[in-house]
């Protein structure tokens, strides 16, 4: 097992060197010389009012810095790593806000031996110099079915708790009165943790493994173990599960929930799980919690307690009132509370009616183009040549790109096949590549899909009306145009747009004789260059000019052209040679005749015969 790589500077200083940064880049945050305390800009603002103060090991940003500011925490003390701060510090941060008039300092910390052993110190050696402090211990942790004498752990629910209390405190609110307030409010509290990876301190290797398939059930955000650890689940199923574990009436440390309850739900990334996977989670909460009855007075989605960069996520749920929620909603400064429009969070929401689209004025063609069953033949045979290439094409294009190429040409089989399903190709050619171009922009996504759309689109226009040889030759022109148009693309940038892999399709529908597989003679005319001169795979290929794989956005559609050919009876002559797909090095640049091979037709065969 290997340490982990981290973008630190040192291991030793990153502590030090993440909250000089957190300050650099926030005016309204100091820190206490000689300490590693975060303290408030304003302090003489304090003058009056009790003060706030938090903390804990390092590795949990943004807790317990991003929280520093107006209407939230005072200050905040930071250790190591994973590691309680000092008693030094501590008192310290006391001495600071305690001088600066604070009427009272409340100390907010998270259930963890040396936390407890640290602040408390501090406390005790601050009331022996006068100072009015006390201290609330939050334990939200809902994993232990029979907690230990240490009692649950303090985890993401403690930012909440430092809400309320900063709301309070900005309102004027005695220390008893904040004490009482919070403390009551952190036992009607609950938080879950999942799961997918470990996490590592700088310098140090992963505290534990988790096998390809395994997740883990209510691990701490320190690594520690969990109750459970179970196969990946999908994303629904494991909240459902997470859900169940917390309000499990049979488990000592669950929480109490009964239809017609409100709550604030707080969705938690743990460190590593991309935004996609938190927006998924988060709506699987709010449909789990809807299905049970409760209400989602709100909602707050992100990263506010991590674990360094564990790929997972917790559930906090608060049973609010109305007070409660008012405090949550208080005006704060803190830059890592998130200051949205507030409101409850439902699944139900009325969407936005779609805009209605006027009716399309068919245009009379001329000619009836290439007969339907032809059509249907061709297309099924590309269809099934894609999407029987799917995985190969992933795999070129995780080479040279985000290796989707796959995905999305079987995206637009699919479609096309659907389609096809759902009623009969239209035999006028410009309503044919009309149609087939709303399929292509609705369904494929992706660049690849804009551009299919652009040519159909562009060559449609230029059919309408006419059917003829010349009008197959200028259709081929405007699309190419207007893929180069929008796209960027030359000739000899080995895009798709390079062996015009689209319309080979309506080529070999008017079966024009003229259109054969070039000579072994003219194929080695034809040589392209050997790298990608275009797109997402531009940077990665010029730093290897020896890639020698096949291009994903040309290939696939050379064997689309072959089974057009096949689909239309017609015999197919396969290549010499790849190198219209493989790339080689020190090839010659390819002749606009490459690009254009319109430019090379004689004459088609109408389309009617």
């Amino acid at each position: 097992m290997e340490v982990p790589k981290k973008l630190v500077t040192t291991v030793s200083g990153c502590a030090d060197d993440a909250l000089a940064g957190l300050v650099a880049c926030n005016p309204g945050l100091r820190l206490l010389q000689g300490h590693r305390v975060v303290l408030r800009d304003d302090l003489p603002a304090i003058r009056g009012r009790v003060a706030l103060l938090s903390g804990g090991g390092s590795g949990h940003e943004p807790a317990h810095a991003g929280y520093v500011g107006k209407g939230m925490l005072t200050g905040v003390v930071a250790g190591a790593v994973f590691a309680s701060p000092s008693v030094g510090s501590v008192l310290a941060a006391i001495r600071a806000v305690a001088q600066a008039g604070a009427a009272g300092i409340l100390l907010i910390v998270k259930n963890y031996t040396g936390d407890r052993l640290n602040f408390g110190m501090a406390l005790e050696r601050a009331r022996a110099e006068g100072a009015d402090v006390r201290m609330v211990v939050v334990g939200d942790d809902c994993a232990f079915a029979t907690p230990g004498k240490a009692g649950r752990r303090g985890i993401c629910g403690t930012v909440l708790i430092h809400k309320v209390a900063g709301a309070l405190a900005e309102a004027g609110a005695s220390l008893d009165e904040i004490e009482k307030k919070v403390t009551a409010a952190a036992k009607v509290m609950g938080t879950l943790g999942l799961s997918l990876s470990p996490c590592s301190i700088p310098g140090s290797k992963p505290s534990f493994q988790l096998a390809e398939d395994e997740m883990e059930l209510g691990l701490g955000i320190h690594g520690e173990a969990g109750v459970r650890r179970m196969k990946v689940l999908p994303a629904d199923k494991a909240v459902e599960t997470m859900l169940k574990h917390m309000t499990d009436q049979s488990n000592a440390s669950h929480l109490s929930l009964t239809p017609g309850s409100s709550v604030v739900l707080v969705v938690n990334n743990l460190g590593g799980l991309s935004c996609l996977e938190m927006g998924i989670v988060a709506g699987a909460a709010v449909r789990s919690l809807e299905n049970r009855g409760i209400r989602i007075a709100r909602a707050l989605v992100g990263s506010f307690m991590t674990a360094l960069e564990m790929a997972g996520v917790s559930l906090t749920l608060m049973l609010v009132d109305e007070e409660l929620v008012r405090l949550i909603d208080a005006k704060t400064t803190a830059m890592a509370w998130p200051n949205i429009v507030t409101g409850p969070a439902t699944t139900q929401r009325e969407e936005v009616p779609a805009p209605i689209e006027g009716p399309r004025k068919l245009q009379e063609e001329a000619g009836t183009g290439p007969g339907t069953a032809r059509v249907e033949r061709v297309l099924q045979r590309v269809c099934s040549t894609l999407l029987d290439m799917q995985d190969k094409l992933n795999e070129l294009d995780r080479g040279a790109g985000d290796g989707d190429c796959g995905h999305t040409h079987a995206r637009a089989a699919q479609a096309i096949q659907e389609w096809m399903r759902s009623q009969p190709p239209p035999a006028a050619p410009a309503q044919l590549l009309s149609a087939l171009a709303d399929v292509l922009l609705e369904q494929m996504g992706g660049s690849s899909g804009v551009l299919y759309g652009l040519f159909l689109t562009a060559a449609a226009r230029s059919l309408r009306g006419r059917s003829d040889s010349p009008a197959w030759a200028d259709a081929m022109d405007a699309g190419i145009e207007a893929m180069q148009r929008y796209g960027g693309a030359a000739p000899g940038d080995r895009t798709m747009p390079h062996r015009l892999c689209i319309p080979c399709a309506v080529l070999v529908l008017t079966r024009s004789k003229c259109w054969q597989q070039p000579s072994r003679g003219r194929r080695r005319q034809q040589k392209l260059p050997g790298t990608w001169r275009l797109g997402r795979a531009e940077p990665a290929t010029s730093a290897h000019p020896g890639w020698n794989s096949p291009i994903p956005g040309l290939w696939p559609w050379q064997q689309c052209w072959e089974q057009c050919w096949r689909g239309c009876e017609t015999p197919w002559a396969p290549p010499s040679n790849d190198r219209d797909v493989y790339p080689q090095k020190s090839v010659s640049p390819c002749s606009d005749r490459d690009v254009y091979p319109n430019k090379l037709l004689c004459s088609f065969k109408d389309v009617s015969q």
